[in-house]
This record gives structure tokens, sequence and C-alpha cells, in this order.
């Protein structure tokens, strides 16, 4: 084939970080399928400075920028190179995936699923490696010794009778033991010297062992799926299927050096039984509940994030997931170490994306549809310093499906009019932006309200809802968001995936918004969080657009956290607005008439939130869901706090079985289905309407 020609010519290659980038000349061998590399080509006749086996490897072009691409080998090597243009990279990759592709078939053709055949694990891999000099245990070792049998053709596999079930079940409680008993020997080991928890093939054996179980886990719970509904009908009544014990979870495992505990249920904290034994939630009321702002206080937590710094002491946990994951492997089932954790659901990290409740309000203020437009794209860059809590390398907890928050902000109404007076005149970048939280004496017509509320209506994918609205004002949002991560092998990325709606009722507009990527870089290092893509902004009936870029750091120069963007008249295509500066700093917005505002995200005073008491919220508001992992992470206990976070997991997983058991669909609170999305089921601008209709019908 015309694709499997040899090319050859220069590629610059990343090395290290002291040695950077240098120029390699680099050989594709179609017929070897080798990818090849030399200093330079007069020395192409001398032995390569390095070689790739293409077969099983992953070609992936890189999304921060046009000209870089990364070569996965099955080996785990990695080539990390970069072409001169976006056209020769392209070539390139084509080529490098035709060749991959070619011989990974090849070698499933020449290698037919095998008959009958024995091995155990510990026995593979180089002679000299001491994870294999080392027999560990008997017992661990023969838990590994698989068989391999393939079923006579035409053959129906007979159904599983009951008894098969419970033998079954005893044979994978043994395993499961002896998994166990695998884990123990390995993390008994000193972290120094000739043979170390931390060895790299004992971390995959590890990794391996722990996947197998999990896998053995799903089939058994299909085969129980699959009887239960053969004999569904003909049960006595009142008969229940025994589910299999919850799966092994990576916090087992996170704690090298030291012998783990496995407790028998009565040694669990009574708060973690609580957790595990809270009413299931489709038993609870499902009927919306209004909540009545008054019960809600001014919130005086003040959980203040330290960044994760660097994570030395975490690397064995670190290098023990990334052992397990894949390049592009979806992390949603992936469980994460407790340590990374913020002491917030990411219900309520929505929920602080309004934490500047003023510039919110006073966006219907504006006079003109291009003064909203650009008063929203305020608004909209200045919610993410505050709602990410700058660029803290930490991620907030997974909101349970059914999980809900709530709470409020009071606005005193004569710092939102002095905020629409002035016009958003321009500030000085160290000018404070200062706003009045003393609300004492004043009534409720002294001040505006806005609402919160936030469901997590799906578990798998991913989806939360969210809605806010000032009824005063006449103006509302509603969001859903699925939050899509992915393992992008030094770093995690995180796609949201979904739509916002703001409708500005006095106007008759709506905005439709989308929401930036983010990624957790150097994971193995210094973590650190920056923001990236593209979102759009759009108002149909005006005709203004926003086009803003959240762009991620080059390798080399460029600044971090840098935004940019531009507010256009889609008729003219007129720009009315330039912004640009960082998204956790200083932004610099360039109007149309020449005038220049800074705003210093840093000194932008922050409105409270107002949330209810713990004792006044329902089992599934997040912070008395969460509360038990929260306060053990303000103590620093990171074990308790990982046995709570565990305690809740396994509760909805058992009760995800139990409505697949039960065929009984799951019913949300808050927010309703429309067509992708979801929507809140008492919109503002069904309300408002409903009431006009009213007035209308009375007149």
């Amino acid at each position: 084939s015309d694709h499997m020609e040899n090319i050859y010519g220069y590629l610059m290659k990343y090395t290290n970080l002291v040695t950077g980038w240098q120029y390699r000349f680099f050989v594709l061998n179609n017929d070897a399928g080798l990818l090849e590399y030399f200093v330079n080509e007069q020395s192409r006749h001398l032995k390569p400075r390095g070689t790739l086996q293409l077969a099983g490897a992953v070609i992936s072009p890189s999304d921060e920028d046009s000209h870089t691409f990364t070569v996965n080998a099955a080996s785990g090597e990695q080539y990390k190179l970069r072409a001169t243009d976006a056209k020769e990279r392209q070539h390139w990759v084509s080529r490098l995936q035709i060749c991959t592709q070619h011989h990974t078939e090849a070698i499933g053709k020449n290698n037919p699923p095998l008959k009958s055949r024995s091995f155990s694990l510990a026995s593979q891999g180089s002679a000299n490696s001491p994870g294999v000099q080392r027999r560990l245990s008997q017992n661990a070792v023969s838990f590994f010794n698989v068989g391999h049998h393939r079923l006579p053709t035409g053959k129906r596999v007979p159904i599983m009778q009951p008894d098969h079930l419970v033998d079954v079940r005893e044979m994978m409680s043994q395993a499961e033991g002896q998994q166990r008993d695998l884990i123990r020997s390995i993390e008994c080991l000193p972290a120094s010297g000739h043979l170390t928890s931390l060895d790299q093939d004992l971390l995959m054996l590890k990794a391996t062992s722990m996947a197998t179980m999990n896998c053995l886990n799903d089939c058994f719970h299909i085969l129980q799926l699959q009887h239960a509904s053969q004999q569904k009908g003909s049960l006595p009544a009142g008969t229940t299927i025994s589910w299999l014990e919850p799966k092994i979870s990576l916090a087992n495992h996170f704690k090298n050096g030291a012998a783990q505990n496995f407790p028998a249920e009565i040694n669990k904290p009574a708060s973690v039984r609580e957790e595990q034994s809270v009413v299931e939630p489709c038993q609870l009321t499902r009927e919306p509940e209004e909540i009545n702002p008054d019960e809600e206080l001014e919130d005086i937590c003040d959980d203040k994030e330290d960044d994760l710094g660097a994570v030395e002491e975490q690397r064995s946990v670190i290098l023990h997931l990334l052992s397990q994951l894949k390049l592009g492997m979806d992390l949603t089932r992936v469980v994460l170490p407790t340590f990374i954790l913020e002491k917030r659901s990411l219900l309520e990290m929505y929920a602080d994306f309004m934490s500047h409740p003023n510039l919110f309000i006073a966006i219907t203020d504006g006079a003109t549809p291009e003064e909203r437009m650009i008063r929203f794209v305020e608004y909209y860059l200045t919610s993410f310093h505050e709602g990410r809590k700058g660029a803290i390398a930490k991620k907030p907890y997974n909101p349970i499906i059914g999980e809900t928050f709530h709470c409020s902000w009071r606005m005193p109404k004569s710092e939102v009019a002095a905020d629409a007076g002035n016009n958003f005149s321009a500030h000085s970048p160290s000018e404070q932006v200062i706003l009045s939280k003393d609300l004492e004496g004043q009534t409720e017509l002294d001040y505006y309200t806005v609402k919160f509320v936030a469901e997590q209506v799906s578990h798998h994918p991913p989806v939360s809802g969210f809605y806010a609205e000032c009824v005063e004002r006449k103006m509302c949002v509603n969001a859903h968001v699925w939050t899509k991560s992915k393992f992008l092998g030094m770093s995690i990325g995180v796609t949201m995936v979904g739509e916002g709606l703001l409708s500005l009722l006095e106007h008759g507009e709506e905005y439709t918004f989308s929401l930036p990527c983010a990624y957790a870089r150097s994971i193995l290092t210094v973590p650190w969080v920056e923001l990236g893509g593209k979102v759009n902004i759009n108002c149909v009936k005006t005709g203004y657009s926003a086009s803003i870029n959240f762009h991620t750091k080059p390798f080399y120069g460029g600044k971090l956290h840098r935004v940019t963007g531009e507010v256009k008249q889609n008729t003219t295509n007129t720009v009315v607005c330039r912004v640009q500066g960082e998204w956790n700093s200083v932004l610099e917005f360039t109007y149309s008439n020449g005038e220049t505002k800074y705003v210093d995200l840093t000194k932008l005073s922050v409105t409270r939130k107002r949330v209810r008491p713990l004792e006044k919220q329902g089992p599934f508001e997040s912070r008395r869901l969460w509360q038990h992992v929260t306060e053990s992470l303000r103590d620093g206990d990171i074990d308790k706090a990982t046995e709570h976070k565990r305690a809740l997991e396994e509760r909805q997983r058992n009760e995800e079985r139990l409505r697949a058991e039960t065929e009984t669909p799951w019913s949300t609170k808050y927010f309703l289905k429309e067509g992708d999305g979801w929507v809140y089921h008492k919109p503002l601008w069904k309300t408002v309407s409903t009431a006009q209709t009213q007035q209308t019908d009375a007149n």
C-alpha cells in the first residue's frame, strides 16, 4: 500500500526538563513495525539511539498546540514529539496510526485464543526482576493460577442454578481473602532496600489483582441479575437475592508500608454504620421542598483550602493509581485518593460561582442589549476565581445521585443601585470593590434575595442540575453539567459537557453559555489546576455574542491562567468589548469608546451565602450528607475520612443494585428531563408567565 511506505525526517523530541527539546532524525520502519531515531541523518547507518515497537501503541495528537503529538508504546515507554507545523504532524500521525493498526491486527491473527493453558502472573516478566526473585506467599501466588478453556461449538451454556451461585460466591470469597493476603504481603515489605513495597512490578501486581477481582465481581453481579429475571414471578413472597459484598476499593490499598486492617462491620465507627444504613433515597419523599430563606443563616463555615504542594508523601498512592490507568481512560468509575479532596461537594462549588450576586443582579440593569451582554461577560469571568478557589489543585466531592444543595444570598438594594449607577466605571488594579454584608435592621424591602438549588440528577453519566433566581429582578439561570474526566498521562482533564441559560424576563432575553474544561497538571510533582478551551455566550434576540478563550500554558514561556475574549454584534460583526488577563488575578476590559477597566479578582469581596443549619437539612443535602467526611478532613484524619467516603459510595452502589433488581426508575426531586437537558421544575419564566396570564384574565 502507498500508505505503508517507510518515512523519515527530523522531529523535535522532548527529553527532560533539563535538556528540553532536541532535534532527532526519525525513521518509520513499516515492515518491522518500529519507530527508530538517531542523533542526525548522518548517523542513520549506526545503531538507533532509541526504538519503539508500534504494535499495540497509541498515537495521540496533543491538545496543547497543533505541532505536538505522543507515541505511547504498549511497553509503557513514551515519545513526546513535535513537528514543524500542523501539516507535518498530521502526516506523521496518520502514517504511524496506519502502521500501528497493521501490526496490532497481525499479532491478533497470528495468536489465536489458547485452548487450555494455566499460568501464574507471578512468574511472568524479567527473570532479573526482584518481584520475580522473591516468592511472597504460596496462597497469594496460587490465587493467580488461571485456566483458559474454549467451549465446544454448538453447545448451549446451561442455566446456572441457585446452588451453583452459592458455590461461586464461596469461591469468590476465598479469592478475595487470598487477594487481601497478597496485598498485605506486599505492603509489609520495607520502604527501602533490595525489595520494597514500591517496587514497580509489585505495584502493577497489586493493580492487576484488584482489577481482576472487580471484573469478577461485575460478572457475578450480571449472573445474579440474569438469575433474578429468570426466576421472577416464581419466587415465594418476601424472597430477596443476597447481593455480593461491595467491590474492593482503591482506598483499601492507599497506605503502603503497613498492613491494612479489614475490620468487620461491628468495628466500624457508628457514623459509618449510620451512613450505610440511611433509608434509601427511593424510599424518601421525592416531592420538591420549598426552602424558606428566613431559615437560612449566614454561612460561618470558613474552610480555607491549602494547596496540595509537593506530593512526595503520597507518591506511592499516586503511582499505584497510575498503574491502573490508560491514556484517554474515563475516570468516572475510578476511586480517587481522599487527600486530594476539597471540603465541599461539587454542587456547593457550583453555588460558589454565584459569590458576587451584586454583579449578577446588575446584569438586567444594563440600559441597552450591548451593555447587558457586556455585564454578563464581566460577571461570568469574575465567577471562576471563587468557584475554583483560585487554582487550588483539589477536587470537590463527587455528588451521589439524589444529593441536593440549597442556599441564598441577600444583597442590599442600595449597593446594586450604586453599581448600576456608575455604569461600571474604570478601576485601577489596586482598587478594591467593597461589598457591605451588614444587613442588620434592614427589612425585606431593603435587599434582593438570590435563591439557589442544585441536584445530582444522574449517576452514570454524572450530571448535575443547578438553578438560581432573583424574583424581584425577574431573572434566573438554569444549567446542567456532565463532568466527563479523562486520564491524559501526567495530567487529568475534566470536560464540562452541558449548557446554561440566563433569562432576563424584563427584557425578554435569553443568553446561552457553556463552561470551560479544567486540567489537573503535574500530578506526580506539585499539582496545579488550569482552565482551558473556548466558550461561547449568545443571545439570539439581540444578536450579540461573546467568544472567550481560556488558554492553557505552553511548554515554554507564556503566562498561567490567561484568558482573552471579545463581545461583538453579529449583524455588523463589530467588536464592542475586548477582555484579557488572568481568570484568577486581574482582568482588563477595553470598551469601544476607548475606556479601560481593571478588575482585581483577589480583592473583589465575596458575599457569604446563607445556608440552613445542619440539623434542619434533609439527609441528602450536601453538607449533612458529607458532614463526617468534612469533619475528618478538618481534623487531618485521612484514614477516617476515607472510611466515611467509602461508606457513602457503597451505599450508593447498593441502592443502584436494589433499583435494578426491583426495576424501579430513579425519580428526581427538583429537575425534569427535557430533550438532552435538565430544567428546574418551577422556573421563574413559567411562574411569571402564569401570573401575567392570570392578571390579564382578571382584567
